[in-house]
This record gives structure tokens, C-alpha cells and sequence, in this order.
């Protein structure tokens, strides 16, 4: 039997291209498959195609899947993904487990949920600004935006990046390495400025996920 194309393949495709990458268990729940094996077995067909691109980067983390050239000349993808950081690999890989954990723990719809590869395809190529790694809107209908912190930023920095955010969104969540303490100092001192200011426990956010595979 040849290829027939189906709604979900469209919607690997989309969500590839609003995250630059994912991994086989996050096309699994994104795209609302019941299992891993039914999902990989679409995602195969997907590669066969020509559709689907699957790379390894670093040892130690799974593959990642992204749209081909041909995904996106034959379904008017915005654009795809050429070229992997491989320092930004593991940040990235948070940001959508963060996503997910929007999605399932806070019922937040995937739709309202912003990509930083989104914000800036849409900001397009003026001056450099800071851009936060997603941006929502929650069920009370606030304008949202997550931080993902993996290392400690120059406080300086790190305080003009709060600010910009306090300006623009109701409320930041900060997702963050607990165990690095530095980080969560920092944040602490600016917090008491600012109210909106969310600190999150990343390991929380990675435990959550993995009940979901």
C-alpha cells in the first residue's frame, strides 16, 4: 500500500517547525499519539517520504526530527530547520518539555502557546532584542512568557532581561536548576521588585514529563 498522508502528519510537521526539533517522545504527546511505538512507526513513514529528517547531534541525547525541504515546498511550512547549535541543543530540549508541561500539568492549549523561533520569524531582522524561550496565555487569559536558565547570567543582564519582560508580559516564569543556587539568589533578589516573577523547579518540570512517556 502506497503512502496516504493523514492529519496527524501535518501536525508533525507543524509542530517540528514551531519548536526547530523535537525528540520521538515529544512528537508522541504534542500530537496526541497513545503510544511510542505507534507514534514511531508514523514518524518512519514520514522519513521514507522524505518529509521527516532524523539526526543524532550528541551522544547521550536521543535524535532529533525535523522537516525536509520537500515538507516544506509541499505543505507551505513557514521554514525549517538547516542548522543545529549543538551548545543550544539540551536548552532547547527544555523549553519544549517545559511546553509540554504547560500543555498537560496546566491546561494550557498548545495553540496559545508562542515559540521563540515564532516571536522571532515574526520580529524579523531589526534590532536585536531579548526574546523569552516561549510565550503564553493562560487560562485567566494573562499574557505569559517562560525563561529557561540553565547557567548563571550577569546579574546586570539578567536584570534588564526581567525588566523587559515586566514591561511587556503579565507574568514570568522562570524555569530553573534549583541545585545551582546562584541562579535562584539572583532571581530572588530581582523578585522582590517584581511580583510577577514565577521561579520553577526544573526537575519538576523533567519528573512531570516523564510520566508522560
Amino acid at each position: 500500500m502506497g503512502f496516504i498522508l493523514q492529519n496527524r502528519d501535518i501536525q508533525i510537521l507543524q509542530q517540528v517547525t514551531k519548536y526547530r526539533f523535537l525528540l520521538s517522545r515529544q512528537i508522541k504527546v504534542l500530537c496526541g499519539f497513545s503510544g511510542q511505538r505507534s507514534c514511531d512507526r508514523r514518524t518512519k513513514k514520514l522519513i521514507d517520504e522524505g518529509l521527516l529528517e532524523k539526526k543524532h547531534f550528541l551522544y547521550g541525547i536521543p535524535a532529533l526530527y525535523m522537516a525536509t525541504e520537500k515538507a516544506k515546498r509541499h505543505f507551505d511550512l513557514r521554514y525549517i530547520t538547516k542548522n543545529i547549535r549543538v551548545e543550544h541543543i539540551e536548552h532547547n530540549i527544555l523549553a519544549i518539555d517545559t511546553a509540554i508541561y504547560l500543555i498537560e500539568k496546566c491546561k494550557i492549549y498548545n495553540s496559545d502557546i508562542i515559540s521563540e523561533r515564532l516571536i522571532k520569524n515574526d520580529c524579523g531582522f531589526g534590532k536585536p532584542q531579548h526574546i523569552p524561550d516561549l510565550v503564553y496565555t493562560d487560562r485567566g487569559n494573562k499574557k505569559c512568557c517562560v525563561e529557561i536558565e540553565l547557567n548563571v547570567k550577569q546579574f546586570d543582564k539578567l536584570k534588564k532581561n526581567i525588566l523587559q519582560n515586566y514591561k511587556t508580559y503579565d507574568k514570568q516564569l522562570w524555569v530553573v536548576d534549583t541545585t545551582k543556587e546562584k541562579i535562584v539568589e539572583n532571581l530572588k533578589k530581582i523578585q522582590i521588585r517584581y511580583s510577577d516573577i514565577i521561579i520553577q523547579d526544573m526537575e519538576e518540570v523533567k519528573t512531570y514529563v516523564k510520566t508522560l512517556q
